[in-house]
C-alpha cells in the first residue's frame, strides 16, 4: 500500500519557452490598441454627456424609433403575454357577431377566468328562457369560440340567470316561505 501524501517520483515539467523579442512586441502591441480602445471609449461616452444624451438616431431604423400605435400595443401585448387576455377582450366586444343579434340581446358576457385549469366564460342573461337556450347551445358556441381564440382558450360557458331583487330580510308585502317571482327572476 502506498501513502497518498507521499511524494513519488518527480516527473519534469515541460520546458516553456521565454518569448523572443518578436513575440514581446507582439504583446505590447496588442496591449496597446487595448488600452487606446478603452480610451477612445471613454473619451466618446465624455462627449455623449456633455452633449446631453445618449446614443442618437441614425438614417437607419432601430429599437429606439416611435412606432405606429398599433404596432406599439402589439408588442406591448406580445412581451407582456397578454394575447389571450386581449383576445378574449375582443370578443366581448364584438359579442353580437359571434352568437348572433337575437342572442346577444338577452345574454352578456360577464367574465373570463384565464387560469389554465378552468378557462370558463361566464354569460348572464335576462331570462331563464334564454340561459336555458344558451346551456343548451354552449358547446357549439364553445367551439366557435375556439375556433376564434385558438383552441383550448374557453373550455366552459357557465350560465347566470338574470339577478333578481335583493334577497334581504323582506318587506311588509312579503308572504311567508316566498323565495321571490320565480320564471323571470329565478
Amino acid at each position: 500500500m502506498t501513502d497518498a501524501g507521499a511524494p513519488g517520483p518527480a516527473v519534469p515539467e515541460p520546458a516553456v519557452p521565454e518569448p523572443s523579442g518578436v513575440d514581446l512586441a507582439r504583446v505590447a502591441l496588442r496591449a496597446a490598441k487595448e488600452q487606446a480602445k478603452a480610451r477612445g471609449a471613454a473619451a466618446q461616452q465624455k462627449k455623449q454627456a456633455r452633449r446631453g444624451g445618449g446614443l442618437r438616431s441614425g438614417a437607419r431604423a432601430d429599437g429606439r424609433d416611435p412606432l405606429p400605435l398599433g404596432a406599439a400595443i402589439n408588442r406591448l401585448i406580445t412581451e407582456r403575454g397578454w394575447e389571450t387576455p386581449a383576445a378574449v377582450g375582443g370578443v366581448m366586444g364584438r359579442w353580437p357577431q359571434i352568437v348572433g343579434e337575437d342572442l346577444a340581446k338577452h345574454c352578456v358576457p360577464l367574465r373570463y377566468d384565464e387560469d389554465p385549469e378552468e378557462r370558463v366564460l361566464t354569460v348572464q342573461c335576462d331570462s331563464t328562457a334564454w340561459a336555458t337556450q344558451l346551456r343548451l347551445l354552449a358547446p357549439r358556441l364553445v367551439a366557435r369560440l375556439n375556433e376564434d381564440l385558438g383552441q383550448g382558450t374557453v373550455r366552459v360557458i357557465k350560465v347566470l340567470g338574470p339577478g333578481g331583487p335583493r334577497r334581504g330580510y323582506g318587506g311588509p308585502l312579503r308572504a311567508p316561505g316566498s323565495t321571490g317571482p320565480g320564471d323571470t327572476y329565478g
